[in-house]
């Protein structure tokens, strides 16, 4: 049976969306005052690597995703490399 448009575009947005869930998910914490200033509060007593180190595992765990490639130009400020995902094998 022919993958119909809509399921092939959902398929289309979900896996961009994979791709890119932990920069957009350290985006929030960015442009979010209470998580930020939380992060940073975490920052300080755990260290910047461990931090994101473990909330880019928590994201992969959490979506059950796939590892990809390193993608080392993100969009928040907050990291300066992320994994890229793939969503959940069918």
């Amino acid at each position: 049976m022919p993958t119909s448009p809509i399921t092939a575009f959902a398929e289309k947005v979900l896996d961009k969306f994979s791709n890119e869930i932990t920069d957009q998910v350290f985006l929030m914490i960015e442009n979010n005052k209470e998580l930020l200033q939380n992060y940073l509060e975490i920052v300080s007593n755990e260290g910047l690597d461990n931090v994101n180190q473990t909330l880019g595992k928590k994201v992969k765990e959490y979506f059950k995703l796939e590892n990809l490639e390193e993608n080392q130009n993100p969009k928040s400020k907050l990291i300066k490399s992320y994994t890229v995902h793939k969503g959940p094998s069918k």
